[in-house]
């Protein structure tokens, strides 16, 4: 198929998302590679860019000879947070609150050209709960603006699974939502949460059933959060 590559000799695989498979390197760093070709090196940027400024993104480690879909990122312990909180090592209304800290924090970095930085996908299963505290993962959709568009995102994501009744961890995603919506945050309902909702719309990487329940989750952030 085009954009696919072969994986690179002698590496274990050690994760597997949605578009990309991570591959142990050593102790310390994983190469990172997406299967459809897509170009990494933006995203490698935004990590850079934040980690500069005191945000807990991971190291990225500057190989030559990599191909675009290709990154070199230092290797995490820990359980994401989403695991945390099925464990029972975490509420799940301290994720919610701890998700609320790291945006806080994401849209207190210094603005680049066109607006803050925004993650646009931070959710408990792109959270790493490390030794030294979280890590925020997964910077694909990364891009500048305004940050109430990375609270809706997010809100809008776990209201998904909090509506969804086949998902065993719908209970928790509405415990850390009414927890991430309890915290400051800019007015969601409205163009932010429009906005959101057109963008997980047209996200490949949802099933149609998870596209059909998207209002029925735009609903329930808009009551969490007081509006009308």
């Amino acid at each position: 198929m085009a954009g696919q590559q072969d994986p690179p000799p002698r590496q274990e695989l050690i994760g597997r998302g949605r578009t990309a498979d991570v591959y142990a390197l050593d102790d310390r760093w994983v190469l990172r590679r997406y299967r459809e070709g897509l170009d990494a090196r933006g995203e490698g940027d935004v990590m850079a860019y934040v980690r500069a400024h005191g945000f807990p993104a991971p190291q990225v480690r500057a190989d030559g000879g990599l191909a675009p879909g290709e990154l070199v990122l230092e290797r995490l312990t820990g359980p994401t947070q989403l695991d945390a909180v099925m464990r029972g090592e975490l509420e799940a209304a301290d994720a919610g609150r701890e998700l609320a800290e790291l945006l806080r924090r994401l849209h207190a970095v210094p603005a680049r050209p066109g607006g803050r930085v925004l993650h646009l996908d931070l959710h408990p299963d792109n959270v790493i709960r490390t030794p030294n505290g979280p890590v925020v993962i997964d910077w694909a959709n990364a891009e500048v603006g305004e940050p109430g568009l990375d609270w809706a995102m997010s809100a809008l994501i776990l209201a998904e699974v909090a509506v969804d009744p086949g998902r065993v961890e719908a209970r928790v995603a509405r415990e850390a939502l009414v927890a991430l919506l309890a915290a400051p945050h800019p007015r969601l309902a409205g163009p932010f949460l429009a906005e959101a909702r057109v963008r997980r719309a047209g996200n490949p990487t949802l099933g149609a059933d998870e596209k059909r329940r998207l209002g029925v989750a735009v609903e329930l952030v808009r009551v969490l959060e007081g509006g009308p």
